[in-house]
């Protein structure tokens, strides 16, 4: 009859078996694990409680939280309900606590005090694949976002762009309606203050292309960028990570206004290149022209 043994029950057959003098080599074939594992199970204390799994834990983690660190994490949390784990470490840094825990650390702290519900993200971190330009004016992002109101109530758009390399913003321009002329205006002014861009990455609203709009085209923005050498590149369809860059520095505007701290970056000013205007040995590009297109003036 067969009967099916406990894994403490079969360690412990095994330690039997060589302390009867069979070798631990067939001993360990025959349990089908390595010879270490059972020259320790003969090493560990006679009776079952010493073949038991021990906890792989450690008894102290010298890299672990200090108990008056997440008590500041925690009142920070309840205080500030809108600061999120970046934010905390950015006080704590300011209130000279040191060294101060990452932002992993902290996001677990607020979940163990069930300050912050857990949610999976929607994709890894590692699935983006993060690209970013070796030089400056190689590359503009730029997108539109609505919804900022005046004291008034006036909702106005915004024609917002950055610098690929050196995050630096060369648009924030806004203007009562996202239209082809208005937004237009808003690139000629950026090109005349910081130069012209190798190339300028948007996404598919119709403002910027005809890929999906029903016209033929090219629309007014394609057709300004065309005529001065500039590429106009478009991101995939339904991906606005790819143009992620002006969200963030949108963000980083509300943080602003909104009286919530942000984190202090060092940006490197844009470097004019031999496509600024000035420098051109050919005369002012076509896109200063505003009467080519009957812009008005900004």
């Amino acid at each position: 009859m067969l009967v099916e043994l406990g894994v403490v029950e079969q360690r412990l057959a095994a330690r039997k078996e060589v302390l009867d003098g069979v070798t631990v080599t067939d001993v360990a074939r025959r349990n089908k694990v390595a010879r270490q594992t059972v020259h320790e199970w003969l090493r560990r204390a006679h009776g079952l409680a010493g073949l038991i799994d021990k906890s792989s834990n450690p008894d102290h983690s010298p890299l672990q939280m200090a108990p008056e660190v997440e008590a500041q994490i925690v009142e920070m949390r309840r205080k500030h309900p809108g600061w999120g784990p970046r934010t905390i470490g950015y006080q704590l840094g300011a209130g000279g606590v040191g060294p101060v825990p990452g932002r992993t650390s902290i996001y677990r702290a607020l979940v163990r005090h069930h300050l912050i519900e857990p949610a999976p993200r929607r994709r890894r971190r590692q699935d983006y694949k993060r690209w970013e330009r070796s030089r400056t004016m190689e590359l503009w992002q730029m997108d539109l976002v609505g919804r900022f109101f005046l004291a008034d109530g006036t909702a106005l758009s915004a024609l917002t762009g950055l610098d690929d390399c050196s995050r630096f913003c060369v648009s924030a321009r806004l203007m009562p309606r996202a239209t082809a002329e208005p937004v237009c205006a808003a690139l000629r002014l950026a090109l005349r203050t910081h130069g012209l861009p190798d190339a300028v990455l948007s996404d598919n609203g119709r403002v910027f292309t005809a890929r999906f709009g029903p016209g033929p085209g090219p629309v007014l923005f394609d057709r300004f960028l065309g005529e001065n050498g500039i590429r106009h590149l478009l991101t995939a369809p339904y991906s606005p990570t790819t143009t992620g860059a002006p969200d963030r520095c949108r963000a980083n505007a509300w943080w602003r206004f909104s009286g919530r701290p942000r984190r202090s970056s060092a940006v490197t000013p844009i470097t004019p290149t031999s496509r600024d205007p000035s420098d051109r040995q050919n005369g002012p590009p076509s896109d200063v022209a505003e009467e080519a297109h009957g812009l008005a003036a900004v």
